[in-house]
């Protein structure tokens, strides 16, 4: 396909906002799709740039607003914004309005002792940088993407703050922080004049230490949740029921998703799953995306492809996000066994 000619025919749906589902972020302005596209993979200078660009349109199309990122993504570093860039240029910059751009800070990024974590010099210097690759002049999210156990928590949060001020960022966020240092984050950012719009943990039918104090305390602070990992890398689909496919992430890229970490007990575990999702006419990863949805306090649920046939099929998940009290019970003794 001629990728010049691809992006110059592009015009979004008429119909885009139709059939997906808007949440509000906390006690905030915003309101975030259900179903939030990340471009932890899949959007590398080593990956397919034609196959990338379908995704977001596919995505947009859906009516999936939310565009999330992280200086680092790639592989090279920099490479996802790097390439979200330039279909931004040719596809998106009229529909910017229309869309929702995040990325973060804080995992390692480049050389030196500035090149990661959480001070002013490395959140401030990260933006400026984020914003370059995308040829973009703010993002609507940034993110302090992991907390920092020898920066201050308050020069942290003031760079955030400042972030905002300079007109770079228009809400911040939060990811992998607990209850706790959430709620401080919070309170010194509130007196600063920037709320705290949204946290993104690690949350998925395998996973849920959240539920140990963050939810809660995420509902108290009225701030929004965007889970990340909705399908625990993979685990949660019908893909490792029947082995290792070829090109699978445990097999193509073990980086993040390890053999060794799919034991029999987990797929056990995820044939049962399969089973009471297929009762409830769904796939898998379906049901996984709708068990998460299915709580008021997750504004939406980010979710990463390798196609846009994924997407589409993710985008199914709200059609279905009611669950039964034998649904639950039996789910809750399958993930408990």
């Amino acid at each position: 396909m001629n990728i010049n000619k691809q992006s110059k025919n592009y015009e979004a749906k008429p119909s885009r906002y139709d059939n997906m589902m808007y949440r509000r972020c906390g006690n905030s302005g915003i309101l975030l799709p259900a179903i939030s596209l990340g471009l932890w993979h899949n959007f590398g200078h080593t990956d397919d740039f034609p196959n990338a660009r379908k995704i977001l349109r596919t995505s947009f199309d859906c009516g999936v607003t939310h565009f999330d990122l992280a200086n680092n993504y790639g592989p090279p570093y920099g490479a996802a914004e790097e390439t979200f860039g330039r279909i931004f240029k040719k596809d998106f910059k009229q529909y910017r309005d229309e869309l929702l751009i995040s990325s973060k800070a804080g995992y390692d990024m480049w050389d030196g002792p500035y090149g990661n974590f959480g001070s002013r010099k490395h959140l401030i210097s990260s933006i400026d940088q984020s914003l370059k690759r995308m040829g973009i002049e703010y993002v609507d999210i940034f993110y302090h993407h992991r907390p920092d156990p020898d920066t201050p928590l308050e020069e942290t949060m003031s760079a955030l703050h400042q972030i905002v001020q300079q007109g770079k960022a228009l809400y911040v966020g939060v990811s992998r922080y607990p209850a706790d240092l959430t709620r401080q984050a919070s309170e010194i950012l509130k007196k600063m004049g920037t709320k705290l719009l949204i946290h993104q943990p690690r949350y998925n039918m395998m996973d849920r230490s959240v539920e140990d104090g963050l939810l809660e305390e995420l509902g108290t602070q009225g701030i929004g949740a965007i889970a990340f990992s909705p399908l625990s890398q993979g685990i949660l689909t019908n893909k490792y029921l029947n082995g290792f496919p070829e090109g699978s992430r445990a097999i193509k890229d073990n980086r993040y998703l390890k053999k060794e970490q799919i034991t029999e007990k987990k797929l056990d575990k995820v044939n049962q799953l399969n089973i009471i999702a297929q009762e409830r006419g769904q796939s898998l990863a379906q049901m996984a995306i709708a068990w998460l949805l299915k709580d008021d306090l997750i504004t939406s649920v980010l979710v990463g492809v390798s196609s846009p046939k994924q997407m589409l099929d993710n985008v199914k998940s709200i059609e279905n996000l009611n669950f039964s009290k034998m649904e639950l019970t039996s789910i809750e003794k399958i993930l408990n066994s």
